[in-house]
């Protein structure tokens, strides 16, 4: 007789019903609730582990699609990476293997092969996030050109140090301008044995380091984790020379509104790279490329977001986020209590308030996820980034307007 089939591994569209009405249901933000006590010995169901853990995982998690959610690089995601999202869990693909991912590695081809001309690439692969991206490049660069060195500007993306270090790679530090730029007279006069990156779009202020310096190392990485997806769009003279990059790095999960964990590594000699990061295995049948063993279908919601919206679409959605931006800066500017770090060339503004205590009043007292905190030399300043296209910037305004005027 055989034995009855497993429910809890088969599709219960009444189920999945059940938590799409949970995440539509208004559950209150900032709930007390909390799981308390060791592993149960006996389970209490999925129905109710949806309803116990809802207002905790949907309850009490930062909603990035605010109105006023304008303080993190971390957007809201479109709701059909949700359901692509969804796919990939029920399927649970391993890019590893061939066998088990048949059409999920030829999607990740596909995306790569859309958006790697936009920089001049000609291939490269996902990985979980530009940390990775990072590492994965400049493991690139020690084995095709040999490099020993790393270079980078002090706000260079801590990924970079951390690179270097696992690498067994020098790392020097280059102090940057009053912009926060790469200051490219306190470069090394010899970069033959360096690998030179430059970021675009730096964490703090959103700095973009001259790509004139491409060329100029033995090979020169472009951290783009943030600033990447310009290229996109009518700002894509920002990062004019980024084509003779030989590698780039780019965030999928911040400004191609992604889910966690997505990024992009590209290669302008992608065979060449590929080759150089390549590891074989009796239990392969194609070799590994790059850091990751098992890889998931992380290619599909993006896929799927570029083909719902087309090029246009994500560039509409990166223009109008760079366009509330300038509105912001445009507002600090003209407000003679408060001073404006640089006019934003990335979507983050960097501000603050002349006196002290008005600026300890405002970081108390405006809502949270409206406004972070940056440190740029010995002095802290609040930051906004453009990452949310549903963000209501008059109603930001006004109310930095109220919180002053309160002070």
């Amino acid at each position: 007789m055989s034995r009855a089939l497993d429910q809890e591994f088969l599709l219960d569209s009444k189920a999945l019903q059940h938590a799409v009405a949970l995440m539509e249901q208004s559950v209150v933000s900032g709930s007390s609730t909390t799981l308390e006590g060791a592993l149960p010995e006996t389970g209490m169901g999925s129905l109710a582990t949806l309803d116990r853990l809802a207002p905790l995982v949907l309850g009490q998690a930062a909603r990035l699609g605010s109105p006023v959610a304008f303080a993190h690089k971390d957007p809201p995601t479109p709701w059909i990476t949700w359901a692509t999202t969804l796919w990939n869990a029920s399927l649970n693909q391993n890019l590893l293997h061939p066998a088990t991912a048949p059409v999920a590695r030829q999607l990740e081809e596909k995306v790569v092969e859309w958006l790697c001309p936009y920089f001049g690439m000609t291939g490269g692969h996902m990985t979980p996030g530009s940390s990775a991206a990072n590492l994965t490049a400049l493991w690139a660069a020690r084995e095709c050109a040999g490099v020993t060195e790393v270079v980078a500007s002090d706000s260079a993306h801590l990924s970079i140090k951390k690179s270097a270090h696992i690498l067994g790679l020098r790392f020097t530090m280059i102090p940057t301008d009053e912009r926060g730029v790469l200051n490219v007279e306190a470069l090394p006069k010899d970069l033959s044995r360096a690998a030179l990156v430059l970021t675009s779009g730096t964490t703090s202020v959103g700095a973009l380091d001259p790509l004139t310096l491409i060329g100029q190392a033995a090979w020169t990485h472009v951290d783009a984790a943030w600033g990447g997806p310009l290229r996109l769009t009518r700002y894509a003279d920002h990062l004019a020379g980024i084509e003779r990059a030989d590698s780039v790095a780019v965030s999928s999960h911040k400004w191609l509104f992604q889910p966690k964990e997505s990024a992009l590594v590209f290669f302008r000699n992608s065979a060449q790279a590929t080759e150089a990061i390549s590891f074989g295995g009796a239990y392969l049948t194609e070799p590994n490329v790059g850091l990751l063993g098992s890889h998931g279908a992380t290619a599909i919601p993006l896929l799927a977001m570029l083909m719902s919206w087309g090029r246009e679409g994500v560039a509409q959605r990166i223009e109008h986020c760079m366009d509330m931006a300038d509105q912001l800066a445009e507002y600090i500017g003209n407000e003679a209590r408060l001073e404006l770090f640089a006019l934003p060339t990335t979507g983050i503004v960097v501000w603050r308030a002349r006196s002290q205590p008005v600026f300890e009043h405002l970081l108390k007292a405006l809502p949270v996820g409206m406004t972070s905190t940056v440190t740029i030399g010995q002095d802290k300043w609040l930051r906004n980034t453009a990452a949310n296209p549903n963000a209501d910037m008059p109603l930001m305004i006004e109310t930095i307007r109220k919180v002053l005027n309160e002070a």
